[in-house]
C-alpha cells in the first residue's frame, strides 16, 4: 500500500489533479481491511490497476524525455540509417508512422503542426500544378507555405485511404494521436533501426540538416525554421556540434 502511494506521489505532476485523487481514493477503497464488498472492490481494482498501468506508460514516456530532451535529440545524419527508419515504421509501427516521418522530414514542419493537419488539406491538392500546402504554425502563428512535390504521390496514397478528418488519426476516439503518441512510435521505429537520439523534433532537424547539406545557405534555412539567429540554426541541426568534432578528432595541442 505504501509503495502504491509513493508511487503515486511521484506520479503526481504528470497527472490531473482529479484523475490523481481518483485513483488515491480507488486505492485506498480496494486495500481497506474492513470494507467487505468484495464484488465492489473486485471492479474498482482492476480500475485502479488500469489506471496506474496508463500511469507507468506515460512515466516510462516521460523518462525517455528526460533522459532525451531536445538539446539530445539529433537529427539523423546517415542516408542508411534515414531508411532504415522508414522500414522499421512501415514493417513494426504503421503507414501513419510512415507517413508522418516522412512528412516531417521533407518540410520541416514541427510535429504538433502535422498532427492538425486534416486529410481534405492533401485530397484538394491532388490536379493542381504545384503541391503547396499552406498552413499556420502553431508555436508562431506565422503562415508556412510547405512544396510537397517530393512526397506528393506517397501522402496522397496514404490520404485516400484515411477514414477520418484528421490526417493521423488515433485508433482510439475521433482525434489525432497526440505528440506522446507520435513519439512512443518514432522511438519504436528507431529501437529496431538501430538510431539513436530520437524524438519528435529529429524530423524537423533531419529536414534542416539536410537543406543546409545541400544549399549551404544558412539565412534561409532561419528563415524556415524562424529562428532569431543563425548560431541557433546551426546549433538546431547540430552542424555546429558536428563541425566541433571533426576538428577535435584530429586536433592535438602536440602536432
Amino acid at each position: 500500500m505504501s509503495m502504491i502511494f509513493s508511487a503515486s506521489y511521484f506520479m503526481y505532476d504528470s497527472v490531473d489533479d482529479r484523475t490523481f485523487i481518483s485513483l488515491i481514493s480507488l486505492t485506498s477503497f480496494v486495500f481497506n481491511p474492513y470494507n467487505e464488498d468484495k464484488y465492489i472492490k473486485s471492479y474498482i481494482q482492476v480500475s485502479v490497476l488500469y489506471g496506474f498501468t496508463t500511469f507507468s506508460e506515460h512515466l516510462e514516456i516521460e523518462r525517455d524525455k528526460i533522459m532525451n530532451p531536445i538539446k539530445n535529440v539529433q537529427p539523423i545524419r546517415n542516408r542508411q540509417q534515414l531508411e532504415d527508419m522508414k522500414w522499421a515504421l512501415k514493417r513494426h509501427c504503421s503507414e501513419r508512422d510512415y507517413i508522418l516521418f516522412v512528412l516531417g522530414c521533407e518540410t520541416g514542419l514541427r510535429v504538433g503542426d502535422l498532427l492538425r493537419l486534416k486529410t481534405k488539406q492533401i485530397l484538394n491538392l491532388k490536379g493542381k500544378h504545384t503541391k503547396i500546402l499552406r498552413i499556420k504554425e502553431g508555436k508562431t502563428q506565422k503562415i508556412r507555405e510547405m512544396y510537397l512535390e517530393n512526397c506528393f504521390q506517397e501522402v496522397y496514397g496514404y490520404a485516400v485511404h484515411v477514414d477520418s478528418e484528421w490526417l493521423f488519426p488515433s485508433r482510439k476516439g475521433d482525434g489525432a494521436i497526440t505528440p506522446t503518441q507520435a513519439y512512443r512510435q518514432l522511438n519504436k521505429a528507431a529501437d529496431f533501426a538501430g538510431v539513436d537520439h530520437v524524438g519528435n523534433h529529429t524530423l524537423r532537424k533531419t529536414f534542416g540538416y539536410w537543406f543546409y547539406k545541400a544549399t549551404k545557405d544558412i539565412a534561409m534555412l532561419q528563415g524556415i525554421l524562424h529562428h532569431s539567429d543563425p548560431s541557433i540554426t546551426l546549433r538546431y541541426i547540430g552542424i555546429t556540434e558536428e563541425e566541433t568534432n571533426n576538428v577535435l578528432k584530429t586536433f592535438s595541442v602536440f602536432k
